[in-house]
């Protein structure tokens, strides 16, 4: 990332239940609480929130024979895999953590059925340590990141994720977020815009682009932002793209205004860290940066401190080889799910000297 950039880390809000079954037609008042007061953090009517979670039946299946206690599904999205979890297996409580407050209005009709052992959170999945720390969780039966942008965000055209619609530049998963789609297309300058493409989609025509936006500044809509970087690419690359030639610098602008990468790797590296014995963490990841940065924090727990040629000193082994992917049927029921990958890591003792 830009190295100039203050990133912003969010807020470490105290833990709040959503409960009480609310109306998806009534206003989303979701509140944190202070040292003396009660602040209202936002107002809003939100909209439907239909997201089908990928891989539930595997995710479900990988919970089984966790120990009792609280698992942190730290993407909670719709809580399509929190639901599913809390309903398949009783033994589990859950904290739900999210900074998109009309996922966080569907969450709670979902979660209503489990109230007793749920918390919804607003805030984003890095706060999870402080969050836990708050609530006096030391350790946790395990951890669920579905990562990316779901489908309800991608399908509402005015919050500028997709160039499907003509939207503002705006793009943001949290609408407190300072930084906006808007502030990096007409803000940044070329070099940094080039590193972002770079970086987080390894656009391989990230110099003719970044040019591009910035000669054609300023850019107020997502059609006009998808028709510039169009345009910058070489008229080959176009005819032979599978997809919009816009996808990977729509991706890589959304990913450095939410911070997405960032925040994963020391996010993964707490929660595996906090897992109980026999707990497991699962992450869904739906491009290569995600991937690899799950990959390898997961990898750096399974290798421990083992030395070449020694045992392996280990407090962790994978739940299973490699990445899980979609099932065929599942693909030609959601053909979204295409690209989901499933990393699962679980905790097998405490780690010992070699």
């Amino acid at each position: 990332p830009p190295a100039c950039h203050q990133l912003d880390r969010g807020r470490n809000p105290d833990v709040r239940p959503l409960t009480g079954g609310l109306s998806m037609t009534e206003p989303l008042v979701v509140q944190a609480r202070s040292s003396s007061t009660t602040v209202a953090l936002l107002t809003m009517t939100a909209p439907a929130f239909d997201h089908v979670p990928v891989m539930k039946r595997e995710v479900i299946d990988l919970f089984e024979h966790v120990p009792a206690g609280t698992i942190v599904d730290g993407t909670l999205g719709g809580a399509g895999h929190a639901a599913a979890l809390l309903d398949a297996h009783g033994h589990l409580d859950l904290i739900g953590v999210d900074h998109d407050p009309v996922a966080l209005r569907a969450a709670s009709d979902a979660l209503d059925a489990f109230a007793e052992r749920s918390t919804v959170v607003r805030s984003r999945f890095d706060n999870v340590p402080t969050i836990l720390e708050e609530n006096g969780i030391t350790s946790i039966s395990g951890f669920v990141l579905d990562l990316g942008v779901s489908s309800p965000q991608l399908d509402e055209g005015a919050r500028g994720f997709s160039f499907r619609a003509d939207a503002p530049l705006d793009m943001r998963m949290d609408p407190e977020n300072p930084l906006t789609a808007d502030a990096v297309v007409n803000g940044y300058p070329v070099s940094e815009l080039i590193d972002v493409l770079r970086s987080w989609s390894d656009e391989r025509h990230a110099v003719r682009i970044a040019r591009a936006i910035v000669a054609a500044r300023p850019l107020a809509t997502t059609l006009e932002l998808a028709a510039v970087i169009a345009d910058a690419i070489p008229a080959r690359d176009r005819r032979n793209a599978t997809v919009h030639p816009a996808t990977r610098s729509f991706q890589a602008i959304r990913i450095e205004v939410n911070h997405e990468l960032e925040i994963l790797r020391p996010t993964l590296d707490a929660l595996i860290e906090r897992l109980s014995l026999g707990g497991v963490g699962a992450v869904l990841t739906y491009h290569s940066g995600e991937d690899k940065i799950t990959k390898h924090a997961m990898r750096a727990a399974v290798d421990g401190d083992g030395l070449p040629g020694m045992p392996n000193q280990s407090a962790y082994e994978w739940a299973h080889r490699g990445a899980v992917t979609a099932s065929d049927d599942e693909l030609a029921a959601n053909p979204r799910a295409r690209s989901a990958r499933l990393r699962a890591i679980r905790r097998i003792g405490e780690a010992t000297s070699a």
